[in-house]
Formats: structure tokens, C-alpha cells, sequence
């Protein structure tokens, strides 16, 4: 995936935008890969709290700082469920008139959706179930863990 957004964005110096909390590792081993200078950001977006599954409700709880007008954005999360949380991060970051948004997920769940959404990359196949670690919680727990795992029903 790095290697495919260094050839799309050479010669430009993308702002990559990760989704708070869970993105923070693939942001960072994403950036290292990648081979031309890029800039980055934090977005951070709630709908979950203590469940595992959506409440349907996204809030914004961090605002990138980063004026993004004109520019091309990468928008990098871990999980794409719902669909709800990017499509509102979709709006939110559109309405600023950046040059282009690519959007880049580790994992995609269309099965789950309740909104259609586009997704550029997408690291993993389809995946059934909640996962946790490499960045993804549970209740902010397991971000610690160094793999991806299911978390055995609560």
C-alpha cells in the first residue's frame, strides 16, 4: 500500500490524516514505508464508547489542526464497518475544498455496512468478527497486542 501511494503522490507531499485512536500504529508504520515526504494529522471520531458495535451516532472529538485546502489528503483508518464514521470524516474533510482525498483502511467489513462509502486501499480482505490489537481496542483495551486478533464474544 505505501509503495502504491508513493507512486500516486510522487513529486507531491501528501497530508496524511489518521483516525484517532486505532490508526495511530498503521499510520506510523504506513509513513516509514512510504518513499516521498508526506505530512500528517489526526482526526478523531467516536461512535463506538463501550460496545462493539456502532451506536450509529459519530462525533468529532479532534479536529485535524492542518489547513487542508488545496491540498491531497490520504485519510487512513483501521476498520471500515458501518461505513458511518468515514462517511461523516468524508463530509467533514470534503467541505474544506482539499485537492483530492484517498482513502486507505487495514480491514473492511462491507457486510456490516449501513452506508455506502469509497475506499481506495484496503489492506485485508473482508474480516468477520471484532478485532482488537496493532492499534484497535476494545473498550481501550488490547491496543497493545503486536498482531491482529478476535476478540471472543463479551
Amino acid at each position: 500500500m505505501a509503495h502504491t501511494l508513493s507512486q500516486i503522490f510522487a513529486g507531491r507531499e501528501p497530508l496524511v490524516v489518521g483516525v484517532l485512536k486505532g490508526a495511530f500504529l498503521f499510520v506510523a508504520d504506513l509513513v516509514r514505508a512510504m518513499e516521498i515526504p508526506v505530512r500528517i494529522d489526526f482526526v478523531q471520531a467516536a461512535s463506538y464508547g463501550s460496545a462493539t458495535t456502532s451506536s450509529g451516532q459519530v462525533r468529532l472529538v479532534k479536529d485535524c489542526t492542518a489547513d487542508i485546502s488545496g491540498q491531497d489528503i490520504i485519510l487512513v483508518d483501521t476498520v471500515v464497518d458501518t461505513g458511518l464514521t468515514l462517511d461523516f470524516l468524508h463530509t467533514q474533510l470534503r467541505r474544506r475544498q482539499p485537492r483530492s482525498l484517498t482513502t486507505c483502511v487495514l480491514l473492511d467489513k462491507p457486510h456490516r455496512r449501513q452506508v455506502e462509502v469509497h475506499i481506495d486501499h484496503v489492506g485485508f480482505p473482508p474480516t468477520e468478527g471484532f478485532v482488537v490489537g496493532y492499534g484497535l481496542d476494545f473498550d481501550d483495551a488490547y491496543r497493545h497486542l503486536d498482531g491482529l486478533y478476535l476478540l471472543d464474544e463479551v
